[in-house]
């Protein structure tokens, strides 16, 4: 006798939606997908997954939902608003967010979904879509140990490596930190290439004396033949980026930390997404700094 595979809710099917329905099913489960667009729930469905009519049906359907939505205000609404996913007849106990948030906003989410009995895991993962898809992205936990236990098989299944922050909010400040190196890594590198290529330097040949050289970083292998091939096709997207470096300048500025380095990042990011770029791949940075004039 046949056992239906374990069916797990996942709400908002872009790239990193994508992703994660791809490593779930992989792992045995089940994928109950929304959307607001009809042709990313088509995608869903393509790939194997199946459409869910909306969101209070998708909560009367799973006890576990993963988030891939695009910020806090976007979980609150799919979690919270009219109609959500936990209004009458619910069965969700156990919330994934995937998203990269804020934190302040995560701390009381959480409260509130203890209080009803649900519990809440943050696990922003730090790697494009594409990395998530093949099992290379790392998982940053913000929970108890309770909702960690609870959520352990569907984190394994999600990521390659997934580690314990804290308590919710942690997840999202630890996840705020990675990516302004990771941000900074892949603009500075592509600083690199362009003065490299004003140079006279071969793009190729350069960016295989920095991956040979103390000069390398994950930013520059992952983000760097993307750079040099011109390939600007999305992975991760340079307005997701700028609502990270946003976020990073919030919590900074709250801290009385100043962070010049992120300031000058995120001028250059609201830049790209001016002139159009921000549904472009991250790398597409190296388009801000190719040919850029000088400031007098």
């Amino acid at each position: 006798m046949n056992v239906p595979a374990p069916t797990i809710g996942i709400v908002g099917l872009g790239l990193v939606g994508q992703a994660l329905g791809l490593r779930l099913r992989a792992a045995g489960w089940r994928t109950l997908g929304h959307d607001l667009r009809p042709e990313a729930v088509q995608a869903f469905e393509d790939a194997g997954g199946e459409g869910a009519g909306s969101l209070p049906a998708l909560g009367r359907s799973v006890d576990t939902v993963v988030l891939a939505v695009f910020d806090t205000h976007g979980a609150l609404q799919v979690l919270e608003g009219e109609p959500g996913l936990l209004g009458p007849g619910s069965r969700v106990g156990l919330v994934i967010d995937c998203s990269t948030g804020s934190p302040d906003l995560l701390v009381a989410l959480g409260r509130r979904l203890h209080a009803r009995g649900i519990d809440l895991v943050e696990a922003p993962l730090s790697g494009s879509s594409q990395q998530i898809g093949e099992g290379e992205a790392t998982a940053l936990v913000g929970a108890d140990d309770a909702g960690v236990a609870r959520a352990a098989p569907v984190l394994s299944a999600l990521a390659s490596r997934w580690i314990h922050v804290g308590a919710p909010g942690m997840g999202a400040k630890a996840k705020l930190a990675t990516n302004l190196v990771l941000g900074l890594n892949r603009a500075v590198f592509a600083e690199g290439l362009a003065f490299a290529q004003s140079l006279g330097l071969d793009p190729r040949r350069f960016l295989e004396l920095v991956l040979a050289s103390p000069a390398s970083s994950e930013a520059a292998r992952i983000k760097g033949p993307l750079m040099v091939e011109g390939d600007f096709a999305p992975r991760s997207r340079i307005r997701q980026h700028l609502k990270d470096v946003r976020l990073m300048l919030d919590s900074a500025g709250a801290a009385a930390l100043e962070l010049p380095f992120s300031r000058v990042h995120a001028q250059l990011l609201e830049e790209a997404v001016a002139q159009g770029e921000g549904e472009l791949d991250n790398a597409a940075i190296l388009l801000r700094l190719r040919g850029r004039a000088p400031r007098p």
